[in-house]
């Protein structure tokens, strides 16, 4: 069955005989992850969170793109405190869920897109996709990222895409160890997560599987990272790049597709 509301970008439904939840984010052009669809997301998660017999939550995007990120009018001065506080609720969501949750990447996985996908179990990429969060181009930082890729890849890995915003295509993710599967031009990426799914997930027993989620998570250090670290990051986005020239000069002249015009403050 598939729910969906009028208008929503976000659909779900249940496959693999009501064993996985899929989500697919669908709102052309880029399934950009605007704050509706931030709630749209937490609501579907939440309304499947405490389904014993939920195996795997699969997280994609329609059209052939996974998402190209957070939205930009959303991080102008007047939205950027809401809009950070939806994202790091929904990241905790995906972070917590009980169930492993996988991000199937097909195309651009930018910005909010890339770091929700950092926040999931286990990641999957077609080989021409592309990630990265390019936040620092515009004059900001992504949260987010900077506390959890040290937790998901190699720390100068991590440190070089926040500080540069430098692009990741899918053979250097999965050689930093990032992904579950490359996922070869000739399969079909739906096909292949799932084909995964059945021979690794499958077989398990679903309240078993939870509870290894749910101990890998802990001892990761990630759920911690998401408490006062992340909080701790926000507030160097929100009290000090805010109020600055330079980080809403690169949001502006983004909208206005010109180039920005720095101050260095």
């Amino acid at each position: 069955m598939t729910l969906r509301l009028a208008e929503s970008s976000v659909r779900a439904d249940r496959i693999e005989d009501g064993r996985v939840l899929r989500l697919v984010l669908d709102a052309p052009k880029g399934n950009v992850l605007t704050m509706r669809m931030m709630d749209e997301l937490r609501e579907a998660l939440a309304m499947h969170r405490d389904d014993r017999a939920l195996k795997m939550v699969l997280l994609r995007g329609a059209g052939g793109t996974f998402s190209y990120g957070a939205s930009v009018p959303e991080h102008r001065r007047d939205r950027a405190s809401a809009m950070l506080a939806a994202f790091r609720e929904l990241v905790r969501d995906i972070a917590t869920h009980p169930a492993p949750v996988a991000a199937l990447i097909e195309g651009r996985c930018m910005g909010g897109a890339f770091e929700l996908a950092l926040a999931c179990h286990f990641l999957f990429a077609t080989r021409t996709a592309v990630m990265g969060c390019p936040e620092v181009r515009l004059g900001v930082l992504p949260p987010v990222l900077a506390v959890l890729a040290p937790r998901r890849m190699a720390g100068a890995l991590a440190e070089r895409l926040l500080v540069t915003g430098a692009d990741l295509d899918a053979e250097g993710a999965d050689r930093a160890g990032l992904l579950t599967r490359l996922i070869d031009a000739s399969l079909d990426p739906e096909s292949a997560v799932l084909d995964w799914y059945r021979r690794t997930l499958a077989p398990l027993s679903a309240f078993t599987l939870r509870e290894a989620t749910g101990a890998a998570r802990e001892a990761s250090g990630l759920l911690a990272a998401l408490g006062g670290p992340l909080e701790a990051a926000e507030r160097r986005y929100l009290e000090r790049l805010l109020p600055s020239h330079d980080g809403n000069e690169g949001i502006e002249a983004f909208i206005e597709k010109r180039a920005p015009q720095w101050t260095d403050a």
